[in-house]
Protein backbone atom coordinates (compact mmCIF):
# COMPACT_ATOMS: atom_id res chain seq x y z
CA UNK A 1 0.00 0.00 0.00
CA UNK A 2 1.12 3.70 -0.66
CA UNK A 3 2.66 6.07 1.80
CA UNK A 4 1.01 9.41 1.01
CA UNK A 5 0.63 12.71 2.62
CA UNK A 6 -0.93 16.01 2.36
CA UNK A 7 1.51 19.16 2.71
CA UNK A 8 -1.34 21.93 2.95
CA UNK A 9 -0.32 25.66 3.23
CA UNK A 10 -1.58 28.39 0.88
CA UNK A 11 2.24 28.95 -0.08
CA UNK A 12 1.98 32.30 -0.95
CA UNK A 13 4.68 32.47 -1.91
CA UNK A 14 6.55 29.14 -2.42
CA UNK A 15 9.86 29.31 -0.15
CA UNK A 16 13.03 27.76 -0.03
CA UNK A 17 11.90 26.56 3.61
CA UNK A 18 9.10 24.91 2.24
CA UNK A 19 11.08 22.96 -0.88
CA UNK A 20 13.03 21.52 1.96
CA UNK A 21 10.19 20.28 3.68
CA UNK A 22 8.67 18.61 0.69
CA UNK A 23 11.86 17.11 -0.66
CA UNK A 24 12.70 15.70 2.77
CA UNK A 25 8.89 14.41 3.16
CA UNK A 26 9.19 12.98 -0.22
CA UNK A 27 12.19 10.57 0.99
CA UNK A 28 10.08 9.28 4.00
CA UNK A 29 6.52 9.17 1.68
CA UNK A 30 5.53 7.65 -1.30
CA UNK A 31 3.66 10.69 -2.58
CA UNK A 32 3.80 13.62 -1.30
CA UNK A 33 0.54 15.87 -2.01
CA UNK A 34 1.35 19.75 -1.81
CA UNK A 35 -2.22 20.96 -0.99
CA UNK A 36 -2.58 24.75 -2.08
CA UNK A 37 -5.64 26.13 0.24
CA UNK A 38 -7.78 28.67 -0.96
CA UNK A 39 -8.16 30.71 1.76
CA UNK A 40 -10.70 33.75 0.89
CA UNK A 41 -9.71 35.22 4.77
CA UNK A 42 -5.94 35.71 3.31
CA UNK A 43 -4.84 38.82 0.65
CA UNK A 44 -2.73 36.53 -1.01
CA UNK A 45 -0.13 38.09 -3.73
CA UNK A 46 -0.59 34.92 -6.13
CA UNK A 47 -4.02 33.87 -6.97
CA UNK A 48 -4.29 29.95 -6.52
CA UNK A 49 -3.96 28.99 -10.35
CA UNK A 50 -0.22 31.34 -10.11
CA UNK A 51 0.87 29.17 -7.05
CA UNK A 52 -0.20 25.78 -8.41
CA UNK A 53 1.45 26.62 -11.58
CA UNK A 54 4.65 27.34 -10.06
CA UNK A 55 4.83 24.43 -7.52
CA UNK A 56 4.43 22.39 -9.99
CA UNK A 57 7.16 24.17 -12.58
CA UNK A 58 9.25 23.49 -9.69
CA UNK A 59 8.45 19.50 -9.41
CA UNK A 60 7.99 18.56 -12.43
CA UNK A 61 10.97 16.28 -12.29
CA UNK A 62 9.71 14.48 -9.27
CA UNK A 63 6.66 11.93 -9.68
CA UNK A 64 6.04 11.38 -6.27
CA UNK A 65 5.68 15.13 -5.80
CA UNK A 66 1.32 16.01 -6.83
CA UNK A 67 -0.02 19.51 -6.42
CA UNK A 68 -3.59 19.84 -6.26
CA UNK A 69 -5.66 22.80 -4.90
CA UNK A 70 -8.32 22.65 -2.27
CA UNK A 71 -11.34 24.96 -0.65
CA UNK A 72 -12.52 24.17 2.79
CA UNK A 73 -11.91 21.73 5.53
CA UNK A 74 -8.24 20.05 5.14
CA UNK A 75 -9.68 16.93 6.74
CA UNK A 76 -12.81 16.65 3.94
CA UNK A 77 -9.89 16.99 1.06
CA UNK A 78 -7.57 14.51 3.17
CA UNK A 79 -10.57 12.10 3.01
CA UNK A 80 -11.81 12.97 -0.76
CA UNK A 81 -7.81 11.98 -1.51
CA UNK A 82 -7.39 8.82 0.62
CA UNK A 83 -4.92 9.53 2.45
CA UNK A 84 -4.84 9.74 6.61
CA UNK A 85 -1.73 11.85 7.34
CA UNK A 86 -1.12 15.34 7.25
CA UNK A 87 2.02 16.82 7.41
CA UNK A 88 2.82 20.15 8.91
CA UNK A 89 6.04 22.39 9.02
CA UNK A 90 7.05 24.34 11.65
CA UNK A 91 10.15 27.04 12.19
CA UNK A 92 9.59 28.89 15.88
CA UNK A 93 7.52 28.15 19.00
CA UNK A 94 5.22 30.12 17.90
CA UNK A 95 4.79 27.87 14.78
CA UNK A 96 4.32 24.97 17.05
CA UNK A 97 0.98 26.51 18.82
CA UNK A 98 -0.54 27.29 16.12
CA UNK A 99 0.33 23.83 14.63
CA UNK A 100 -0.31 22.00 17.78
CA UNK A 101 -4.23 23.59 17.94
CA UNK A 102 -4.81 23.01 13.94
CA UNK A 103 -3.60 19.13 14.38
CA UNK A 104 -5.58 18.93 17.59
CA UNK A 105 -8.85 20.43 15.63
CA UNK A 106 -8.34 18.20 12.99
CA UNK A 107 -8.24 15.26 15.07
CA UNK A 108 -11.62 15.90 16.81
CA UNK A 109 -13.07 16.42 12.90
CA UNK A 110 -11.97 13.44 11.83
CA UNK A 111 -9.45 10.70 14.44
CA UNK A 112 -8.48 8.68 11.47
CA UNK A 113 -6.07 11.33 10.15
CA UNK A 114 -2.87 12.13 11.80
CA UNK A 115 -0.79 15.31 11.84
CA UNK A 116 2.93 14.91 11.91
CA UNK A 117 5.55 18.01 12.04
CA UNK A 118 8.56 18.04 10.66
CA UNK A 119 10.96 21.03 11.90
CA UNK A 120 12.30 23.74 9.20
CA UNK A 121 15.76 23.06 8.05
CA UNK A 122 18.16 25.45 10.43
CA UNK A 123 19.05 27.24 7.17
CA UNK A 124 15.40 28.28 6.69
CA UNK A 125 13.95 28.78 10.04
CA UNK A 126 14.02 32.78 9.13
CA UNK A 127 12.37 32.64 6.24
CA UNK A 128 8.58 33.90 6.35
CA UNK A 129 6.48 35.04 3.40
CA UNK A 130 5.82 38.66 4.59
CA UNK A 131 9.37 39.16 5.04
CA UNK A 132 10.10 37.95 0.82
CA UNK A 133 7.34 40.07 -0.24
CA UNK A 134 8.79 43.07 1.69
CA UNK A 135 12.24 42.28 0.58
CA UNK A 136 10.46 42.31 -3.45
CA UNK A 137 8.75 45.27 -3.16
CA UNK A 138 11.44 47.48 -1.96
CA UNK A 139 13.31 46.22 -4.74
CA UNK A 140 15.76 43.52 -3.38
CA UNK A 141 16.49 39.99 -4.80
CA UNK A 142 14.77 37.10 -2.65
CA UNK A 143 16.63 34.46 -4.72
CA UNK A 144 18.03 33.17 -1.20
CA UNK A 145 14.74 32.32 -0.02
CA UNK A 146 12.73 31.54 -2.89
CA UNK A 147 13.35 29.89 -6.65
CA UNK A 148 13.66 31.96 -9.24
CA UNK A 149 10.44 30.63 -10.69
CA UNK A 150 8.61 32.40 -7.75
CA UNK A 151 10.92 35.74 -7.69
CA UNK A 152 10.26 36.32 -11.19
CA UNK A 153 6.21 35.74 -10.75
CA UNK A 154 6.13 38.14 -8.04
CA UNK A 155 8.40 40.76 -8.70
CA UNK A 156 5.78 40.67 -12.30
CA UNK A 157 2.85 41.07 -9.49
CA UNK A 158 4.82 43.26 -6.75
CA UNK A 159 6.25 45.89 -9.41
CA UNK A 160 3.08 46.22 -12.00
CA UNK A 161 2.19 49.45 -10.21
CA UNK A 162 6.27 50.81 -10.47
Amino acid sequence: MKKSVIYPGSFDPLTNGHINIIKRAANSFDEVVVAVAINSSKSSIMNIDQRVKVIKKIFRNNKKIKVDKFKGLLVRFAKKKKIKTILRGMRTVQDFEYELQMATSNNKLDSTIETIFMVADANYAHISSSLIKDIIKLGGSAKEFIPKAVEIELKKILNKDK
